[in-house]
């Protein structure tokens, strides 16, 4: 009893009750064990005269229909309150995601509890988050960044370190897991849930080193990324934890997911769960057209649109890999840890709009070099498999890069050892080959692939970033001309090219404006060894770099910004009228003050690159 009754003080509504109430609850409380994927309430239950807390494990509040994710509830998280207090039955399915334990409390001793100011004020949180779970005023946490998230630094432990010691390092420290720096630059984790399950089930000793039980590599975020997207990433693959970095891979924090609970990704969620559930390409293509509705719905809500534009990249992402899971399954030639599949452009950036189009490559490991059985190449059967795979896409409404930057090109798709080899060529011939015009132009090839983010696969078949990141140490000369490149696509509110065919009255967002940003930015990544990351997180990363100043940054990420709202409010309007979205403004269709804005941010882009052409040229890097 005394051991329940400390345990309920830690959590709300508890914390404000007197010893006495607590010693009742604790007197009248009934513990409940259960296995994984135990139901506990649904909505046939009567039984609404009581309030579930969970003790250990976790349960998941479903819709209905069981098919879409309301809320998750952790240890001291309490449930089934509303149907007590209303009289009503459960709206909802309470359902365990691991072995459980739970403690289900009267509602006779619950019901004067929330009527004290503790627990009103908890009845008034759980309101405000259940309005935000079905689709009302968005969450806060969908524009601020897990690295604004972050408590407090990780807890760091060396892999020799054993499970015992690292456990008292997570207790004192009051942290749910340890991160575990690895020689290879990556990280390892351990959970307390590892410590449960890998250790305490499997009868392992707590004097084992720590790097035997422990998740490696384990997967991270940047500090940049927005938390309404990092948890629908979570949500997708399993996982509670996740290790935060700099730009420069440092661990920085730990976020978990019910840190992240976000009012606009439920809405993402229920349509990446269609995605995922999706039988063929058929299915597919139809959870797929919903994405516009997505964007519209996120955009409307009031979603910021740096959080509509990752949502729309992570959604983007998901039809990604369903389709070449749906294609690999059908004829699964190659293994899967062989090979990597690559989005390049907006959509590995996390820019992704609605009218953004899908680039990819494709890697595979060296092994599969030889020829198969049937006397073709594994190659060919990749590029193959591309091929259907961009078919899938374009009927999900997604088409390909224009541009021939695809995986079912020889020119997009090699091996690990073919892309560095290439990679090193483009650094010491940045034009191409002199005398072979169809070579690949070094500043376009690497522009692509630089920004490249491995989807499907083996993460560690991209090679083309290892190359660059001594890029400004090893070779100086190509990275001056990838700013000569990054400067010479001048921001400006007229092109010759409008003046001469008569487009005055029509601006190019995406070319004038954002374009000199995103490209000014890979540069700044490259002059620091930062290569995929999106366009805010590389000007932050470039800082300071002997060439762009912090007020520099200041300015390109502020007007960036403001235009992705321009951009995107725009796109929003014209799949609202049944037009197909793009970049091209009509400039008395905007209002004044969105046009004294775009002018202005477009004078200040032009401001910043030429004050570092300027800088430039007086340091000896003439662009």
């Amino acid at each position: 009893m005394v051991d329940t009754a400390e345990f309920l003080r830690r959590f709300p509504p508890f914390q404000s009750a007197t010893p006495g109430e607590l010693a009742d609850l604790a007197a009248h409380a009934v513990r409940f064990e259960y296995g994984s994927d135990a139901t506990i309430l649904d909505v046939e239950m009567r039984d609404v005269d009581s309030v579930w807390v969970v003790e250990s494990g976790r349960v998941v509040i479903l819709a209905p229909d069981e098919t879409v994710p309301i809320d998750a509830v952790d240890v001291g998280g309490v449930f089934g309150f509303s149907a007590m207090l209303s009289g009503s039955s459960f709206g909802f399915v309470a359902r365990t995601t691991e072995p459980s334990a739970l403690l289900r409390l009267p509602g006779q001793l619950m019901r004067p509890l929330f009527a004290e100011p503790a627990g009103l004020k908890f009845l008034a949180d759980a309101v405000s988050t259940a309005n935000s779970q079905v689709g009302g005023a968005v969450d806060r946490t969908t524009k601020r960044t897990v690295g604004e998230l972050l408590s407090g630094p990780a807890v760091l432990v060396d892999p020799d370190t054993h499970v015992r010691v690292a456990v008292v390092q997570m207790t004192e420290r009051g942290s749910s897991c340890v991160v575990i720096p690895l020689a290879s630059g990556s990280y390892g984790i351990f959970t307390d849930r590892d410590l449960r399950i890998r250790v305490v089930a499997a009868g392992i000793s707590v004097d084992t080193p720590i790097r035997h039980v422990m998740t490696a590599p384990a997967a991270t975020v940047t500090a940049d990324r927005l938390a309404a997207t990092v948890l629908v990433d979570m949500l997708d693959r399993g996982l509670r934890h996740m290790p935060v970095t700099s730009a420069r891979g440092d661990v920085l924090g730990v976020v978990e997911d019910s840190e992240l609970h976000a009012a606009s990704t439920r809405r993402s969620f229920v349509l990446r769960r269609a995605v995922a559930l999706a039988s063929d390409a058929d299915e597919l293509a139809v959870a797929a057209r919903r994405i516009p509705g997505l964007a519209v719905d996120l955009f409307r809500g009031g979603t910021d649109a740096a959080a509509v534009s990752a949502i729309l990249s992570v959604v983007i992402d998901s039809v990604v890999r369903r389709s070449l899971e749906l294609e690999w399954s059908a004829d699964p030639e190659v293994p899967r840890t062989e090979m990597a599949w690559l989005t390049l452009g907006s959509v590995a950036r996390r820019e992704a709009m609605p009218s953004s189009d899908v680039d990819s490559a494709l890697s595979w490991s060296d092994r599969l070099t030889d020829p198969a059985d049937r006397g073709r190449t594994r190659d060919t059967a990749l590029m193959e498999l591309a091929a259907r795979v961009h078919r899938t896409l374009a009927a999900c409404g997604l088409p390909a890069d224009t541009n021939g930057a695809l995986a079912s090109s020889p020119r997009f798709a090699r091996s690990a050892s073919q892309w560095r080899t290439a990679a090193a060529h483009w650094l010491s011939n940045p034009f191409g080959d002199r005398g072979n015009p169809s070579g690949d132009s070094g500043l376009i090839m690497s522009s692509l692939l630089v920004d490249g983010r491995v989807v499907w696969g083996n993460s560690d078949l991209h090679t083309v970033p290892q190359v660059y990141r001594t890029m400004a140490e090893d070779h100086p000369d190509a990275l001056r001309l990838q700013l000569r490149d990054a400067l010479a696509g001048r921001a400006r509110l007229r092109s010759l090219r409008d003046v001469l065919a008569r487009r005055g009255g029509t601006f190019d967002l995406k070319s004038h404006a954002i374009t000199p940003i995103v490209n000014l930015a890979r540069w700044g990544g490259m002059s620091v060894g930062l290569a995929s990351a999106s366009t805010p997180a590389r000007l932050a990363a470039a800082s300071g770099n002997g060439l762009l100043d912090d007020r520099d940054v200041g300015v390109l990420t502020e007007v960036f910004e403001m235009l992705q709202r321009l951009r995107l409010g725009h796109q929003i309007e014209q799949i609202e009228a049944g037009v197909q979205p793009g970049d091209i403004l009509v400039m008395a269709d905007l209002s004044p003050l969105e046009r004294s804005s775009l002018g202005d941010g477009v004078r200040e882009i032009a401001a910043v690159q030429r004050r570092v052409g300027y800088v430039a040229s007086n340091v000896g890097v003439r662009p």
